[in-house]
């Protein structure tokens, strides 16, 4: 695991997970493999027929020449012609969107975990943080109660 996107899950119904394929250069890899990714304000949105990853940040490897990559450039996702229609007719027809949850290697390739969500209300939210702190303050009580 490289980045989790933690904002995503608190700002978002995940409604659907899909893994795809990433499409980046050799100093972005070098970057990916070092851990410097940043994917919190990052979006997917299809664009001609084909799924683009935007604002996510991989920062420049410091070992590359002068020919380095773009921190924020958009970059393409690798996904079957099937899966870029599912998630298209879903963004289309129930005005979802698309963002990243996890970005990770598997078997020597970058891949993007995406998550096919629905915006939560600030209301969802506060519910949300409020059922978390009632767990914890019952687990709390529990672990007392035991001792």
């Amino acid at each position: 695991m490289i980045a989790v996107n933690r904002k995503a899950y608190h700002d978002y119904h995940i409604q659907e997970n899909i893994e795809a394929g990433i499409v980046l250069k050799g100093s972005e890899i070098k970057s990916v493999r070092a851990g410097k990714v940043n994917l919190s304000d990052a979006y997917a949105k299809p664009e001609n027929g084909e799924l683009w990853l935007y604002n996510s940040h991989i920062a420049s490897y410091d070992a590359a020449s002068y020919n380095t990559h773009e921190p924020t450039r958009p970059r393409k996702l690798l996904l079957h012609r099937k899966e870029i229609d599912n998630i298209v007719g879903k963004v289309i027809q129930k005005g979802l969107t698309v963002v990243p949850l996890k970005l990770y290697i598997k078997h020597g390739v970058a891949k993007v975990e995406l998550g096919v969500a629905k915006g939560k209300k600030v209301y969802d939210k506060r519910e949300t943080i409020a059922r978390r702190h009632a767990d914890r303050e019952m687990d709390r009580a529990m672990k007392q109660r035991r001792r």
